[in-house]
């Protein structure tokens, strides 16, 4: 089993930037590729960026690419998402999740936290 808790969320005006952590406990970390998801009210749960286990190889959904950065420190079980240029509708619940591959065309989660709520004001 792995543990998964985000942290980080919040209200944040328009161009500001916001930092969310998920922190792991269980299994090796490592052992997984971690990713970000979010849903939005009313819309289903959409990709947002994905590590490989040794944070080598790193992919983003389009809307967010060039503004997100997905990072991860093994040595403390932590995956993070930097999140610059914010935009009102990157209004959402962020979820970490752990999976087995991080390519976005074949994500599997393993785990899920809780969420994160991110709030953008226009």
């Amino acid at each position: 089993q792995v543990q998964l808790v985000e942290s980080g969320g919040g209200l944040v005006q328009a161009g500001g930037s916001l930092r969310l952590s998920c922190a792991a406990s269980g299994r090796t970390f490592s052992n997984y590729a971690m990713g970000w998801f979010r849903q939005a009210p009313g819309k289903e749960r959409e990709f947002v960026a994905s590590i490989s286990g040794r944070g080598g190889s790193t992919y983003y959904g389009d809307s967010v690419k060039g503004r997100f950065t997905i990072s991860r420190d093994n040595a403390r079980s932590t995956v993070y998402l930097q999140m610059n240029s914010l935009k009102p509708e990157d209004t959402a619940v962020y979820y970490c999740a752990a999976g087995s591959n991080p390519y976005p065309a074949s994500w599997q989660s393993d785990y899920w936290g809780q969420g994160t709520q991110v709030t953008v004001s226009s």
